[in-house]
C-alpha cells in the first residue's frame, strides 16, 4: 500500500527526467476506478509542484458519458499542444446538463486525474501516465463517504462502464508508475 505522499514523490521524481509533451508542459495522467485516491494524489502532487489539475468529472457528460471523456480531453489538449487555451464544457451533475464553458490555460504542468484520464487518444501529450487502484470494498466506503447517496445507486453500472473502459484501454499495463493505496 503506498500513501498519497510516497506516490507523489514518485511522480515528481518521474516528471523532473522527462521532457516537456505539451507544449512547453507537461502532462501527468491519473487514472483508476472510482474511489481509488486518484483527486488525493493530485492534491498532493500539486503540493511538490504547483500544477493545474482538471478533474474529469467536471466534464464527464453525466452516468453514461465516460466514452465520450477521452474526445473532450483530446480537444483540449490539442489547444494546449499549441500554446492556446483549451476549453470544455463543464457538467452539472444536479441538473444533468451540461454547464458552462471552462478556459484552461497553457501550464508548466497539467495534471488530469479521472476515469478517461489515461485514454490512449490522450497518449501523445501525456508526460506521466498513472495507475492508481484499491480494494474495491475500500474504494465503495470512499465514494460513498464523498457523495453519499447521490453515487450509492450508481456504483453498480458506473463499475460496468469503468470496467468496459478499463479492459479498452490497458492503462494498468501502460502506466508508467502504479500504486495501491489502503
Amino acid at each position: 500500500m503506498t500513501t498519497p505522499g510516497v506516490a507523489s514523490a514518485q511522480i515528481a521524481a518521474h516528471l523532473a527526467d522527462r521532457p516537456a509533451t505539451l507544449g512547453a508542459g507537461k502532462l501527468v495522467c491519473i487514472d483508476g476506478p472510482s474511489g481509488s485516491g486518484k483527486t488525493t494524489l493530485a492534491e498532493r502532487l500539486v503540493r511538490l509542484a504547483p500544477a493545474t489539475v482538471l478533474h474529469t468529472d467536471q466534464l464527464c457528460p453525466g452516468w453514461h458519458g465516460l466514452p465520450a471523456v477521452p474526445a473532450i480531453l483530446t480537444s483540449l489538449l490539442e489547444a494546449l499542444a499549441e500554446g492556446r487555451p483549451g476549453r470544455y464544457r463543464e457538467w452539472d451533475w444536479i441538473r444533468d446538463r451540461l454547464g458552462g464553458t471552462v478556459e484552461v490555460a497553457p501550464a508548466e504542468l497539467l495534471v488530469i486525474e479521472g476515469l478517461g484520464a489515461g485514454a490512449r487518444a490522450l497518449a501523445p501529450w501525456t508526460t506521466t501516465l498513472v495507475w492508481l487502484d484499491a480494494d474495491v470494498e475500500a474504494r465503495k466506503v470512499r465514494a460513498f463517504e464523498r457523495d453519499g447517496d447521490y453515487f450509492r445507486d450508481q456504483w453498480a453500472p458506473w463499475a460496468r462502464a469503468e470496467q468496459t473502459y478499463f479492459a479498452a484501454e490497458s492503462i494498468d499495463e501502460r502506466a508508467d508508475l502504479s500504486f495501491r493505496t489502503g
